[in-house]
Protein backbone atom coordinates (compact mmCIF):
# COMPACT_ATOMS: atom_id res chain seq x y z
CA UNK A 1 0.00 0.00 0.00
CA UNK A 2 1.44 3.38 -0.98
CA UNK A 3 2.02 5.92 1.78
CA UNK A 4 2.39 9.70 1.58
CA UNK A 5 3.54 12.12 4.27
CA UNK A 6 1.30 15.09 5.02
CA UNK A 7 2.44 18.61 5.91
CA UNK A 8 2.71 17.71 9.60
CA UNK A 9 4.84 14.63 9.01
CA UNK A 10 2.01 12.13 9.47
CA UNK A 11 1.73 9.00 7.34
CA UNK A 12 -1.44 8.38 5.40
CA UNK A 13 -2.54 6.22 2.49
CA UNK A 14 -2.90 7.79 -0.92
CA UNK A 15 -6.60 7.01 -0.76
CA UNK A 16 -6.85 8.78 2.60
CA UNK A 17 -4.89 11.77 1.32
CA UNK A 18 -7.22 12.27 -1.64
CA UNK A 19 -10.29 11.98 0.55
CA UNK A 20 -8.84 14.52 2.97
CA UNK A 21 -8.27 16.87 0.04
CA UNK A 22 -11.86 16.39 -1.04
CA UNK A 23 -13.13 17.22 2.47
CA UNK A 24 -10.91 20.29 2.68
CA UNK A 25 -12.26 21.63 -0.61
CA UNK A 26 -15.82 20.68 0.30
CA UNK A 27 -15.68 22.85 3.42
CA UNK A 28 -15.35 26.00 1.28
CA UNK A 29 -18.56 25.23 -0.66
CA UNK A 30 -21.74 26.70 0.85
CA UNK A 31 -24.92 24.71 0.92
CA UNK A 32 -26.80 25.57 -2.27
CA UNK A 33 -30.13 23.85 -1.60
CA UNK A 34 -32.66 23.31 -4.37
CA UNK A 35 -31.68 24.65 -7.75
CA UNK A 36 -32.16 24.66 -11.50
CA UNK A 37 -29.59 23.62 -14.07
CA UNK A 38 -30.09 25.82 -17.12
CA UNK A 39 -28.81 26.91 -20.49
CA UNK A 40 -29.05 30.71 -20.46
CA UNK A 41 -30.54 30.73 -23.97
CA UNK A 42 -33.36 28.24 -23.34
CA UNK A 43 -35.48 28.68 -21.36
CA UNK A 44 -35.49 32.46 -21.22
CA UNK A 45 -34.29 33.16 -17.68
CA UNK A 46 -36.27 36.37 -17.22
CA UNK A 47 -39.50 34.61 -18.16
CA UNK A 48 -38.67 31.67 -15.93
CA UNK A 49 -37.90 33.84 -12.91
CA UNK A 50 -41.10 35.80 -13.42
CA UNK A 51 -43.20 32.65 -13.69
CA UNK A 52 -41.63 31.23 -10.52
CA UNK A 53 -42.23 34.47 -8.61
CA UNK A 54 -45.91 34.40 -9.59
CA UNK A 55 -46.13 31.03 -7.84
CA UNK A 56 -44.10 32.33 -4.87
CA UNK A 57 -41.32 29.88 -5.62
CA UNK A 58 -37.62 30.57 -5.15
CA UNK A 59 -34.52 28.56 -6.01
CA UNK A 60 -31.30 28.33 -4.07
CA UNK A 61 -28.97 28.41 -7.07
CA UNK A 62 -28.63 28.17 -10.82
CA UNK A 63 -26.16 25.82 -12.44
CA UNK A 64 -25.32 27.32 -15.82
CA UNK A 65 -24.19 25.33 -18.83
CA UNK A 66 -21.16 26.41 -20.84
CA UNK A 67 -21.80 29.25 -23.30
CA UNK A 68 -19.90 32.34 -24.44
CA UNK A 69 -18.04 34.29 -21.78
CA UNK A 70 -19.65 37.56 -22.87
CA UNK A 71 -23.11 36.07 -22.39
CA UNK A 72 -22.17 34.84 -18.91
CA UNK A 73 -20.83 38.28 -17.92
CA UNK A 74 -24.12 39.95 -18.76
CA UNK A 75 -26.14 37.21 -17.09
CA UNK A 76 -24.01 37.60 -13.96
CA UNK A 77 -24.84 41.31 -13.79
CA UNK A 78 -28.55 40.52 -13.86
CA UNK A 79 -28.21 37.76 -11.25
CA UNK A 80 -25.68 39.36 -8.93
CA UNK A 81 -27.35 38.06 -5.76
CA UNK A 82 -27.86 34.48 -6.89
CA UNK A 83 -25.62 31.52 -6.11
CA UNK A 84 -24.27 30.35 -9.45
CA UNK A 85 -22.53 27.12 -10.39
CA UNK A 86 -21.00 25.95 -13.66
CA UNK A 87 -21.48 22.92 -15.93
CA UNK A 88 -18.51 22.74 -18.25
CA UNK A 89 -18.08 21.30 -21.74
CA UNK A 90 -15.18 20.20 -23.92
CA UNK A 91 -12.87 18.75 -21.25
CA UNK A 92 -13.00 15.13 -22.34
CA UNK A 93 -11.34 13.62 -19.27
CA UNK A 94 -12.07 10.05 -20.36
CA UNK A 95 -9.54 10.18 -23.19
CA UNK A 96 -5.81 9.29 -23.00
CA UNK A 97 -3.34 12.09 -23.76
CA UNK A 98 -6.19 14.55 -24.30
CA UNK A 99 -4.63 17.32 -22.23
CA UNK A 100 -1.87 17.83 -24.79
CA UNK A 101 -4.32 18.63 -27.59
CA UNK A 102 -4.99 22.17 -28.81
CA UNK A 103 -8.75 21.75 -28.51
CA UNK A 104 -8.48 20.71 -24.85
CA UNK A 105 -6.18 23.62 -23.99
CA UNK A 106 -8.61 26.05 -25.67
CA UNK A 107 -11.53 24.56 -23.72
CA UNK A 108 -9.52 24.71 -20.49
CA UNK A 109 -8.74 28.42 -20.88
CA UNK A 110 -12.40 29.17 -21.56
CA UNK A 111 -13.47 27.05 -18.58
CA UNK A 112 -11.20 28.95 -16.19
CA UNK A 113 -12.52 32.26 -17.47
CA UNK A 114 -16.16 31.22 -17.09
CA UNK A 115 -15.65 29.77 -13.60
CA UNK A 116 -14.20 33.11 -12.54
CA UNK A 117 -17.08 35.05 -14.10
CA UNK A 118 -19.68 33.00 -12.25
CA UNK A 119 -17.59 32.58 -9.08
CA UNK A 120 -18.65 28.97 -9.19
CA UNK A 121 -17.46 26.76 -6.32
CA UNK A 122 -17.37 23.75 -8.62
CA UNK A 123 -16.69 22.67 -12.16
CA UNK A 124 -19.22 20.00 -13.05
CA UNK A 125 -18.30 17.96 -16.12
CA UNK A 126 -19.73 14.77 -17.56
CA UNK A 127 -17.48 11.72 -17.25
CA UNK A 128 -18.10 11.28 -20.94
CA UNK A 129 -16.94 12.57 -24.29
CA UNK A 130 -18.21 13.83 -27.60
CA UNK A 131 -14.78 13.42 -29.23
CA UNK A 132 -12.91 10.12 -29.20
CA UNK A 133 -10.31 8.47 -31.39
CA UNK A 134 -10.38 11.50 -33.67
CA UNK A 135 -14.13 11.25 -34.30
CA UNK A 136 -16.73 13.82 -33.23
CA UNK A 137 -20.22 13.03 -31.98
CA UNK A 138 -23.09 15.34 -31.09
CA UNK A 139 -24.13 13.82 -27.76
CA UNK A 140 -22.26 12.28 -24.85
CA UNK A 141 -20.71 8.85 -25.04
CA UNK A 142 -19.80 7.12 -21.77
CA UNK A 143 -16.23 5.97 -21.22
CA UNK A 144 -15.05 2.43 -21.44
CA UNK A 145 -15.77 1.21 -17.93
CA UNK A 146 -12.43 -0.50 -17.38
CA UNK A 147 -9.65 -0.11 -14.80
CA UNK A 148 -7.22 1.50 -17.24
CA UNK A 149 -9.90 3.94 -18.32
CA UNK A 150 -10.64 4.84 -14.68
CA UNK A 151 -6.95 5.48 -14.08
CA UNK A 152 -6.72 7.79 -17.11
CA UNK A 153 -9.77 9.71 -15.86
CA UNK A 154 -8.15 10.00 -12.42
CA UNK A 155 -4.92 11.29 -13.92
CA UNK A 156 -6.69 13.89 -16.04
CA UNK A 157 -8.83 15.01 -13.09
CA UNK A 158 -5.74 15.45 -10.89
CA UNK A 159 -4.08 17.61 -13.53
CA UNK A 160 -7.18 19.75 -14.07
CA UNK A 161 -7.62 20.26 -10.33
CA UNK A 162 -3.96 21.25 -10.01
CA UNK A 163 -4.34 23.80 -12.81
CA UNK A 164 -7.51 25.16 -11.17
CA UNK A 165 -5.59 25.63 -7.93
CA UNK A 166 -2.86 27.52 -9.78
CA UNK A 167 -4.93 29.65 -12.14
CA UNK A 168 -8.52 29.99 -10.92
CA UNK A 169 -8.71 31.55 -7.47
CA UNK A 170 -12.21 32.68 -6.42
CA UNK A 171 -13.01 35.82 -4.46
CA UNK A 172 -13.39 33.85 -1.21
CA UNK A 173 -9.86 32.49 -1.53
CA UNK A 174 -10.90 28.97 -2.54
CA UNK A 175 -10.61 27.28 -5.93
CA UNK A 176 -13.36 25.38 -7.77
CA UNK A 177 -13.70 21.68 -7.01
CA UNK A 178 -13.90 19.31 -9.97
CA UNK A 179 -17.16 17.35 -9.95
CA UNK A 180 -17.49 14.37 -12.25
CA UNK A 181 -21.01 13.51 -13.39
CA UNK A 182 -22.00 9.92 -14.05
CA UNK A 183 -23.19 9.98 -17.69
CA UNK A 184 -26.27 8.32 -19.18
CA UNK A 185 -26.24 5.15 -21.20
CA UNK A 186 -27.70 5.59 -24.65
CA UNK A 187 -28.74 1.99 -25.30
CA UNK A 188 -25.44 0.22 -24.52
CA UNK A 189 -22.41 -0.03 -22.24
CA UNK A 190 -18.88 -1.36 -22.80
CA UNK A 191 -17.33 -2.50 -19.54
CA UNK A 192 -15.16 -4.89 -17.59
CA UNK A 193 -16.01 -3.08 -14.32
CA UNK A 194 -19.32 -2.22 -12.75
CA UNK A 195 -20.06 1.51 -12.95
CA UNK A 196 -19.84 1.99 -9.16
CA UNK A 197 -16.43 0.25 -9.13
CA UNK A 198 -15.21 2.55 -11.90
CA UNK A 199 -16.13 5.69 -9.94
CA UNK A 200 -14.74 4.19 -6.73
CA UNK A 201 -11.34 3.87 -8.42
CA UNK A 202 -11.53 7.47 -9.68
CA UNK A 203 -12.30 8.71 -6.16
CA UNK A 204 -9.49 6.64 -4.64
CA UNK A 205 -7.02 8.26 -7.04
CA UNK A 206 -8.28 11.86 -7.07
CA UNK A 207 -9.97 14.45 -4.85
CA UNK A 208 -12.95 14.98 -7.17
CA UNK A 209 -16.55 15.17 -6.06
CA UNK A 210 -19.38 13.51 -7.93
CA UNK A 211 -22.71 14.46 -9.47
CA UNK A 212 -25.30 11.69 -9.40
CA UNK A 213 -27.95 12.12 -12.08
CA UNK A 214 -31.10 10.14 -11.26
CA UNK A 215 -32.22 9.82 -14.88
CA UNK A 216 -28.76 8.62 -15.88
CA UNK A 217 -29.00 6.02 -13.13
CA UNK A 218 -32.29 4.80 -14.59
CA UNK A 219 -30.60 4.30 -17.98
CA UNK A 220 -27.93 2.20 -16.29
CA UNK A 221 -30.70 0.00 -14.90
CA UNK A 222 -32.34 -0.21 -18.32
CA UNK A 223 -29.34 -0.74 -20.60
CA UNK A 224 -26.86 -2.62 -18.44
CA UNK A 225 -29.35 -5.49 -18.53
CA UNK A 226 -29.57 -5.49 -14.73
CA UNK A 227 -33.33 -5.18 -15.07
CA UNK A 228 -33.44 -8.80 -16.19
CA UNK A 229 -32.44 -10.04 -12.74
CA UNK A 230 -33.38 -7.25 -10.29
CA UNK A 231 -36.25 -4.94 -9.52
CA UNK A 232 -35.52 -1.23 -9.77
CA UNK A 233 -35.51 -0.87 -5.96
CA UNK A 234 -33.06 -3.74 -5.61
CA UNK A 235 -30.83 -2.32 -8.33
CA UNK A 236 -30.71 1.16 -6.78
CA UNK A 237 -29.94 -0.26 -3.34
CA UNK A 238 -27.08 -2.42 -4.60
CA UNK A 239 -25.71 0.35 -6.83
CA UNK A 240 -25.65 2.95 -4.04
CA UNK A 241 -24.00 0.56 -1.60
CA UNK A 242 -21.09 0.13 -4.03
CA UNK A 243 -20.98 3.72 -5.36
CA UNK A 244 -18.81 6.31 -3.51
CA UNK A 245 -21.85 8.15 -2.11
CA UNK A 246 -19.67 10.09 0.35
CA UNK A 247 -18.29 12.03 -2.64
CA UNK A 248 -21.70 13.07 -4.06
CA UNK A 249 -21.86 16.89 -3.93
CA UNK A 250 -24.78 17.43 -6.29
CA UNK A 251 -27.76 15.44 -7.55
CA UNK A 252 -29.54 16.11 -10.86
CA UNK A 253 -33.04 15.15 -11.95
CA UNK A 254 -34.11 15.55 -15.59
CA UNK A 255 -36.58 14.13 -18.06
CA UNK A 256 -36.52 10.84 -19.92
CA UNK A 257 -38.13 10.08 -23.26
CA UNK A 258 -38.07 7.74 -26.24
CA UNK A 259 -35.87 9.28 -28.90
CA UNK A 260 -37.59 10.55 -32.01
CA UNK A 261 -35.46 8.29 -34.22
CA UNK A 262 -36.90 5.16 -32.58
CA UNK A 263 -40.24 6.22 -31.09
CA UNK A 264 -42.32 4.56 -33.80
CA UNK A 265 -40.74 1.20 -32.93
CA UNK A 266 -41.56 1.10 -29.23
CA UNK A 267 -44.66 1.35 -27.12
CA UNK A 268 -44.52 2.91 -23.66
CA UNK A 269 -45.46 1.01 -20.55
CA UNK A 270 -44.30 3.59 -18.02
CA UNK A 271 -45.45 1.91 -14.84
CA UNK A 272 -43.96 -1.53 -15.51
CA UNK A 273 -40.61 -2.81 -14.20
CA UNK A 274 -40.12 -6.01 -16.19
CA UNK A 275 -37.23 -5.53 -18.66
CA UNK A 276 -39.27 -6.78 -21.59
CA UNK A 277 -41.74 -3.90 -21.27
CA UNK A 278 -39.51 -1.12 -19.93
CA UNK A 279 -39.68 1.95 -22.17
CA UNK A 280 -36.64 2.64 -24.33
CA UNK A 281 -36.11 5.97 -22.56
CA UNK A 282 -32.90 7.95 -22.80
CA UNK A 283 -31.79 11.22 -21.20
CA UNK A 284 -34.01 14.08 -22.48
CA UNK A 285 -33.92 17.39 -20.63
CA UNK A 286 -36.85 18.83 -22.55
CA UNK A 287 -39.13 15.95 -21.57
CA UNK A 288 -41.31 15.62 -18.45
CA UNK A 289 -39.77 13.92 -15.43
CA UNK A 290 -41.40 10.50 -14.96
CA UNK A 291 -42.61 9.81 -11.38
CA UNK A 292 -40.26 6.84 -11.09
CA UNK A 293 -37.29 9.21 -10.89
CA UNK A 294 -38.66 10.89 -7.77
CA UNK A 295 -39.19 7.46 -6.26
CA UNK A 296 -35.53 6.70 -6.98
CA UNK A 297 -34.51 10.08 -5.55
CA UNK A 298 -36.32 9.30 -2.31
CA UNK A 299 -34.27 6.13 -2.03
CA UNK A 300 -31.02 7.99 -2.80
CA UNK A 301 -31.63 10.75 -0.27
CA UNK A 302 -32.08 8.18 2.49
CA UNK A 303 -28.71 6.54 1.93
CA UNK A 304 -26.53 6.82 5.07
CA UNK A 305 -23.32 7.69 3.17
CA UNK A 306 -24.87 10.69 1.39
CA UNK A 307 -23.06 13.17 3.65
CA UNK A 308 -21.49 15.73 1.27
CA UNK A 309 -24.55 16.96 -0.65
CA UNK A 310 -24.56 20.71 -1.39
CA UNK A 311 -27.09 21.00 -4.21
CA UNK A 312 -30.14 19.23 -5.62
CA UNK A 313 -31.21 20.50 -9.03
CA UNK A 314 -33.71 19.95 -11.80
CA UNK A 315 -32.08 20.07 -15.23
CA UNK A 316 -34.44 22.20 -17.30
CA UNK A 317 -32.49 23.45 -20.31
CA UNK A 318 -34.71 23.44 -23.42
CA UNK A 319 -37.84 22.68 -21.33
CA UNK A 320 -40.98 24.88 -21.65
CA UNK A 321 -41.33 27.41 -18.82
CA UNK A 322 -44.79 26.21 -17.84
CA UNK A 323 -43.59 22.65 -17.40
CA UNK A 324 -40.57 23.82 -15.40
CA UNK A 325 -42.81 25.72 -12.99
CA UNK A 326 -45.12 22.74 -12.50
CA UNK A 327 -42.24 20.36 -11.86
CA UNK A 328 -40.35 22.75 -9.60
CA UNK A 329 -43.51 23.30 -7.56
CA UNK A 330 -43.71 19.57 -6.82
CA UNK A 331 -39.94 19.36 -6.40
CA UNK A 332 -39.97 22.15 -3.78
CA UNK A 333 -42.93 20.67 -1.92
CA UNK A 334 -41.31 17.28 -1.80
CA UNK A 335 -37.69 18.21 -0.98
CA UNK A 336 -37.68 21.65 0.65
CA UNK A 337 -36.60 20.23 4.01
CA UNK A 338 -34.17 17.60 2.79
CA UNK A 339 -31.02 19.54 3.73
CA UNK A 340 -32.27 20.19 7.26
CA UNK A 341 -32.26 16.47 8.09
CA UNK A 342 -29.20 15.35 6.14
CA UNK A 343 -26.04 14.24 7.99
CA UNK A 344 -22.89 16.11 7.02
CA UNK A 345 -19.34 14.92 6.33
CA UNK A 346 -17.07 14.42 9.31
CA UNK A 347 -14.78 17.44 9.44
CA UNK A 348 -12.30 15.91 11.87
CA UNK A 349 -10.05 14.93 8.96
CA UNK A 350 -9.65 18.61 8.17
CA UNK A 351 -7.25 19.06 11.10
CA UNK A 352 -4.62 17.45 8.88
CA UNK A 353 -2.59 20.13 7.14
CA UNK A 354 -3.15 20.28 3.41
CA UNK A 355 -0.28 19.22 1.22
CA UNK A 356 0.18 18.38 -2.41
CA UNK A 357 0.40 15.12 -4.25
CA UNK A 358 2.42 14.82 -7.42
CA UNK A 359 3.15 11.13 -7.89
CA UNK A 360 1.87 9.86 -11.20
CA UNK A 361 -0.16 6.70 -10.80
CA UNK A 362 0.87 3.71 -12.88
CA UNK A 363 -1.89 2.35 -15.08
CA UNK A 364 -2.45 -1.33 -15.76
CA UNK A 365 -3.34 -0.60 -19.38
CA UNK A 366 -2.45 2.80 -20.74
CA UNK A 367 -0.92 4.40 -23.78
CA UNK A 368 -1.32 2.51 -27.00
CA UNK A 369 -3.43 -0.27 -25.44
CA UNK A 370 -6.10 2.17 -24.29
CA UNK A 371 -5.99 4.10 -27.55
CA UNK A 372 -6.54 0.81 -29.38
CA UNK A 373 -9.50 0.06 -27.11
CA UNK A 374 -11.08 3.41 -27.96
CA UNK A 375 -10.41 2.85 -31.67
CA UNK A 376 -12.33 -0.40 -31.28
CA UNK A 377 -15.07 1.46 -29.38
CA UNK A 378 -15.54 3.93 -32.24
CA UNK A 379 -15.47 1.10 -34.76
CA UNK A 380 -18.27 -0.69 -32.91
CA UNK A 381 -20.40 2.46 -32.71
CA UNK A 382 -20.02 3.28 -36.40
CA UNK A 383 -20.52 -0.28 -37.62
CA UNK A 384 -16.92 -0.79 -38.78
CA UNK A 385 -16.06 -3.35 -36.10
CA UNK A 386 -17.82 -6.11 -34.23
CA UNK A 387 -18.36 -5.90 -30.44
CA UNK A 388 -15.70 -8.41 -29.43
CA UNK A 389 -13.08 -8.25 -26.70
CA UNK A 390 -13.09 -7.81 -22.92
CA UNK A 391 -15.14 -4.61 -22.94
CA UNK A 392 -17.87 -6.42 -24.85
CA UNK A 393 -17.75 -9.60 -22.80
CA UNK A 394 -21.42 -10.38 -23.48
CA UNK A 395 -21.85 -9.19 -27.09
CA UNK A 396 -25.15 -11.01 -27.56
CA UNK A 397 -26.66 -8.92 -24.76
CA UNK A 398 -25.97 -5.72 -26.68
CA UNK A 399 -27.04 -6.70 -30.18
CA UNK A 400 -30.44 -5.00 -30.08
CA UNK A 401 -29.20 -1.84 -28.37
CA UNK A 402 -26.14 -1.44 -30.62
CA UNK A 403 -28.27 -1.88 -33.71
CA UNK A 404 -30.64 0.78 -32.40
CA UNK A 405 -27.76 3.18 -31.77
CA UNK A 406 -25.90 2.55 -35.02
CA UNK A 407 -28.77 2.40 -37.51
CA UNK A 408 -31.18 4.93 -36.04
CA UNK A 409 -29.80 7.17 -33.30
CA UNK A 410 -26.34 7.94 -34.72
CA UNK A 411 -27.56 8.81 -38.22
CA UNK A 412 -30.27 11.03 -36.73
CA UNK A 413 -27.67 12.73 -34.55
CA UNK A 414 -25.47 13.71 -37.47
CA UNK A 415 -28.28 14.74 -39.82
CA UNK A 416 -30.73 16.37 -37.41
CA UNK A 417 -29.31 17.02 -33.91
CA UNK A 418 -28.04 20.54 -33.29
CA UNK A 419 -29.71 21.77 -36.47
CA UNK A 420 -31.59 20.18 -39.36
CA UNK A 421 -29.25 20.09 -42.33
CA UNK A 422 -32.11 20.79 -44.76
CA UNK A 423 -33.08 23.85 -42.71
CA UNK A 424 -29.48 25.02 -42.38
CA UNK A 425 -28.44 24.58 -46.01
CA UNK A 426 -31.78 25.07 -47.75
CA UNK A 427 -30.59 25.81 -51.27
CA UNK A 428 -27.62 23.45 -51.19
CA UNK A 429 -29.76 20.50 -50.09
CA UNK A 430 -32.49 21.30 -52.62
CA UNK A 431 -30.06 21.49 -55.51
CA UNK A 432 -28.22 18.39 -54.29
CA UNK A 433 -31.47 16.41 -54.49
CA UNK A 434 -32.25 17.84 -57.95
CA UNK A 435 -28.95 16.46 -59.24
CA UNK A 436 -29.70 13.01 -57.82
CA UNK A 437 -27.58 13.41 -54.71
CA UNK A 438 -28.55 12.37 -51.20
CA UNK A 439 -27.79 13.37 -47.63
CA UNK A 440 -27.47 9.73 -46.64
CA UNK A 441 -23.83 9.74 -47.66
CA UNK A 442 -23.08 12.56 -45.23
CA UNK A 443 -23.03 10.19 -42.24
CA UNK A 444 -20.54 7.89 -43.99
CA UNK A 445 -18.47 10.93 -44.98
CA UNK A 446 -18.52 12.22 -41.39
CA UNK A 447 -17.01 9.04 -39.94
CA UNK A 448 -14.81 8.07 -42.89
CA UNK A 449 -11.54 8.88 -41.15
CA UNK A 450 -10.32 10.30 -37.82
CA UNK A 451 -9.99 14.09 -37.80
CA UNK A 452 -8.70 15.51 -34.51
CA UNK A 453 -9.99 18.95 -33.56
CA UNK A 454 -7.68 21.96 -33.56
CA UNK A 455 -10.11 24.27 -31.73
CA UNK A 456 -12.59 23.99 -28.85
CA UNK A 457 -15.47 21.64 -29.62
CA UNK A 458 -18.63 23.22 -31.05
CA UNK A 459 -20.91 20.73 -32.79
CA UNK A 460 -22.95 23.31 -34.74
CA UNK A 461 -19.88 24.99 -36.25
CA UNK A 462 -18.32 21.59 -36.87
CA UNK A 463 -21.45 20.49 -38.71
CA UNK A 464 -21.34 23.60 -40.90
CA UNK A 465 -17.69 22.98 -41.74
CA UNK A 466 -18.14 19.29 -42.51
CA UNK A 467 -21.17 19.83 -44.74
CA UNK A 468 -19.28 22.35 -46.88
CA UNK A 469 -16.51 19.79 -47.27
CA UNK A 470 -19.07 17.12 -48.16
CA UNK A 471 -20.60 19.30 -50.88
CA UNK A 472 -17.15 20.12 -52.25
CA UNK A 473 -16.52 16.40 -52.69
CA UNK A 474 -19.87 15.11 -54.00
CA UNK A 475 -21.16 18.17 -55.89
CA UNK A 476 -18.34 20.68 -56.50
CA UNK A 477 -20.61 22.76 -58.70
CA UNK A 478 -22.55 23.68 -55.52
CA UNK A 479 -19.45 24.86 -53.66
CA UNK A 480 -20.21 28.57 -53.90
CA UNK A 481 -23.78 28.03 -52.72
CA UNK A 482 -22.65 25.99 -49.72
CA UNK A 483 -19.94 28.52 -48.83
CA UNK A 484 -22.46 31.38 -48.93
CA UNK A 485 -24.98 29.55 -46.74
CA UNK A 486 -22.21 28.53 -44.31
CA UNK A 487 -21.13 32.14 -43.91
CA UNK A 488 -24.70 33.19 -43.17
CA UNK A 489 -25.06 30.39 -40.61
CA UNK A 490 -21.87 31.33 -38.77
CA UNK A 491 -22.93 34.97 -38.60
CA UNK A 492 -26.42 34.08 -37.35
CA UNK A 493 -24.96 31.68 -34.79
CA UNK A 494 -22.76 34.37 -33.28
CA UNK A 495 -25.69 36.78 -33.25
CA UNK A 496 -28.03 34.32 -31.51
CA UNK A 497 -25.45 33.44 -28.87
CA UNK A 498 -25.21 37.09 -27.87
CA UNK A 499 -28.77 38.21 -28.69
CA UNK A 500 -29.88 38.65 -25.08
CA UNK A 501 -26.75 40.73 -24.46
CA UNK A 502 -27.81 43.17 -27.17
CA UNK A 503 -31.33 43.27 -25.69
CA UNK A 504 -29.98 44.14 -22.25
CA UNK A 505 -27.76 46.88 -23.64
CA UNK A 506 -30.73 48.44 -25.41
Amino acid sequence: MKIVIDGMGRRMTIRGWFHHEFLRRLEAIPRHGLGLSVDIHAPDLASLRGALQERHLSFGYLEVFHTTSMALKHMKKDLSDELLAYHGEGLWVTQPEVMETRSFQAALRETFEQLSILQSPWLNHECATKVLAGQCFGTYLPPLYTRSSAEIVSENIREIQSLLDQQCALDNGSTPLVLLEMPPLTYFVAATLSLPSFFRIVCEQSSCGLVLDVGHLWTVFRYSRTSRTQSLVQFVSAFLDEFPMERVVEIHVAGLAIHVSTESHFSIHAGRTNEDVLPAWIDAHEAPIPPVLFEMLDQILNHPRLISLKGLALEVDTKPVGLIVEEFTEFSRRYASVFNRMPMADKSALTIEAGSFHEKQSSTRTGQDLRDAYDQYVGVLTGKAEPVGPEWKQPSAYEEELDRYRTRYLAHEILHWGGELEDMFVESCRRLKETGGSLDGFVTFWFREPRPLSEAYDFFLLKVERFVEFVREVAPELQNTADREAGELRLAYRSINESHVVAQVQ
